[in-house]
């Protein structure tokens, strides 16, 4: 699947043109020294080397699905010119990345990875000047079937476990009662199945879970898994996350099997 969604990707972009929106300050223009991941560069700025996150997105992690694709994707749009980096409204993220739209040539490479889904469009108050036109592409390619929300994009096509439930929005302050929000994993087979190994994500980089070494899932049975922390029993497991975990304007649950491999996805609203 690699090689076939990247080439897809670079051939779109020699053909693909946006009407961008007019930034409040003109863009840098600079070189790329480096692709680290799916939605962050390292460009020479201001005669130094510095790391830029692209706003808007969310690429898969290291060792996850889809990881290497959406890497060389970036690093093939990424070479066709000089990179143009448009600031939203926050200048550096907490860990000191510049925060920006890098297009080339007119194009948009954060939503040209979303479009082929590679990436996925991911709501960063305050900088949302392009949250809309992301989510759209992120529709077109989800009900498209492309890149990770293909039904084989991960090497597995069936699973005993789904996720068949989700509630986003706990009674109250979400961030002070975290365990109102939670996901539930149910086995549709008739035997039991081992949860060692696998896992809960959402769209962000931030948020995993992993069920711990021996528990298992009998066959019919739910199980629910809080956002909060408490003592796991009858059925329900505690992510322990710090504060919320799911945005209840949007977001995806993934669930993943012990290869890393997601096997179901629960998208809403």
């Amino acid at each position: 699947m690699r090689h076939a969604l990247v080439l897809a990707l670079l051939l779109s972009a020699c053909t693909f043109t946006e009407t961008l929106p007019t930034a409040t300050v003109a863009p840098d223009t600079t070189k790329v020294v480096e692709v680290v991941d799916g939605d962050t560069l390292i460009v020479l700025h201001d005669g130094e080397e510095v790391s830029v996150r692209l706003i808007g997105i969310n690429a898969p992690e290291r060792g996850e699905c889809g990881y290497e694709e959406a890497t060389e994707a970036l690093a093939g749009l990424a070479s066709e010119g000089f990179v143009a980096l448009i600031i939203d409204v926050t200048d550096t993220d907490e860990f000191g990345r510049l925060l920006r739209y890098v297009t080339v040539l007119g194009s948009d490479l954060g939503k040209r990875l979303v479009a082929d889904g590679l990436a996925v469009a991911r709501r960063y108050p305050p900088d949302t000047a392009r949250a809309e036109e992301y989510a759209d592409a992120e529709k077109e390619a989800r009900d498209a079937g492309l890149g990770l929300w293909a039904d084989d994009a991960c090497g597995v096509t069936d699973s005993p476990l789904e996720i068949s439930d989700l509630e986003p929005n706990a009674p109250g302050d979400d961030a002070a009662n975290p365990n109102g929000e939670w996901v539930e994993v149910t086995n549709r087979s008739d035997v039991a199945v081992s949860l060692d190994g696998w896992g809960i994500k959402d769209e962000s980089s931030r948020h995993r879970f992993t069920f711990p070494d021996g528990s298992a899932i009998a066959p019919g049975a739910t199980v629910r898994v809080r956002s909060g922390c408490g003592t796991d029993g009858n059925g329900t497991f505690h992510w322990c996350a710090e504060g919320a975990v799911w945005t209840n304007s949007g977001d995806t649950a993934f669930l993943t099997d012990p290869d890393g491999a997601v096997v179901d996805r629960l998208v809403y609203p």
